[in-house]
């Protein structure tokens, strides 16, 4: 490895919720109280659990991890910096065997060609910010379930779950490469199809040829007056209709074929593959969330489009525009542009309604378009 300096997930599958059944906790020794000043854990729990965790004790400094996995200094740095991993001196005694067998095995794609360093770094970045959120989501789901079920206080669940966490740590990391897994084989599924998709024939211009390379249709979902909203309301409340409203987005977004791109707080990113795909999508969330007796209604936008997709993100001024229009939608309703409106105008099962042209940052003038629910019934969860 050389000491120089993503594509789309597939769409997530959101069964029905279910009660996860945590483990009996039992202390190790007989004091396991709360301490009047916080939490109290038992450290030998913490040993044992980041045994289990990390393979074994830390023996290893960073430049032997990386003196033994035949890599420099330098470039192993570049990797756990992607990774996420913190800033070391030369004595502090951090990694363990499995540590150096990781780095050994990236090195090792890069030294049979198979990577570039560049995309060993972007790859090795992007587990571990999207394994780092994972991680805080699923502790603060454990958390919440044992406050729920067992009615302790938030602390003493936190401090329980360092005890409960060993005999979840195999289901779990079975069930993440099983996802992983699916997740791959549904955007494989989706490249070798993407010629089938209607793609060209909306837009008229070959991929390979435009400045973007992926036509989108992208769509935003924000809640109105969520701000004030959430000053009214304590932190049990928020999370309440956060995780909602959240549930809500990605389980419509997946029945329609789409993929949750981002959550911003009350704010939901989503792209599609067809003009149409995002059209149910879009009428389906405004329509949920007009229905929804706990949740406030949602400005939807969509625009059909091309979009650069790294980092399992998505920019160009395709997503600029969405955003724009969706501070433009009246509560409960889809605003769309004329381009979009133009790819929708012939299929029955959509209504559009033009506006007065407006002037927005970084457009100019543009022709606002409602979409609205034409003929059938449109996206059916089950």
């Amino acid at each position: 490895m050389t000491d120089a300096g993503h594509g789309e997930s597939g769409p997530a599958s959101h069964p029905e919720p279910m009660t996860l059944s945590l483990p009996a906790v039992k202390p190790s020794r007989p004091d396991y109280s709360m301490a009047d000043t916080g939490t109290e854990i038992d450290r030998e729990d913490v040993r044992r659990l980041e045994a289990q965790l990390i393979g074994g004790p830390r023996t290893l400094k960073r430049r032997e991890a990386s003196a033994e996995a035949g890599v420099s200094l330098l470039s192993a740095r570049k990797l756990w910096r992607a990774m996420g991993f913190p800033n070391l001196d030369d004595d502090a005694v951090f990694f363990t065997e499995q540590d150096r067998e990781a780095l050994s095995t990236v090195i090792e794609l890069v030294r049979d060609e198979q990577l570039t360093e560049e995309a060993a770094i972007s790859i090795m970045r992007s587990i571990g910010q999207m394994t780092d959120r994972m991680v805080v989501w699923q502790v603060e789901a454990l958390v919440e379930e044992m406050v729920s079920t067992r009615g302790i206080t938030d602390a003493e669940a936190r401090r329980n779950l360092v005890a409960a966490l060993p005999a979840l740590i195999e289901p779990l990391e079975k069930t993440l490469v099983y996802a992983w897994k699916r997740q791959l084989n549904a955007a494989i599924q989706r490249l070798a199809l993407r010629a089938e998709a209607g793609l060209a024939s909306h837009d008229g211009s070959a991929s390979d040829d435009a400045p973007l390379p992926l036509a989108r249709a992208v769509g935003f979902a924000d809640l109105v007056s969520y701000t004030s909203l959430s000053r009214q309301m304590n932190e049990k409340t928020l999370a309440q209709m956060v995780q909602r409203f959240e549930h809500k987005c990605a389980e419509i977004i997946s029945v329609g074929g789409g993929r949750l791109v981002k959550t911003i707080g009350d704010e939901v990113l989503f792209n599609a593959e067809t003009p149409e795909a995002g059209a149910e999508i879009s009428l389906a969330l405004a329509k949920a969330f007009t229905e929804d007796e706990l949740l406030p209604s949602a400005r939807v936008s969509l625009v059909w489009g091309r979009v650069l997709s790294r980092l399992g993100d998505i920019y160009g001024p395709t997503v600029n525009l969405a955003s724009r229009l969706t501070s433009l939608a009246e509560p409960g309703t889809v605003l769309t542009d004329a381009s979009t409106a133009a790819a929708l105008k012939d299929n029955p099962r959509f209504v559009l309604i033009p506006h007065q042209p407006r002037n927005v940052r970084g457009f100019g003038e543009i022709h606002p378009v409602t979409l609205a629910r034409g003929t059938g019934s449109g996206l059916v969860l089950d």
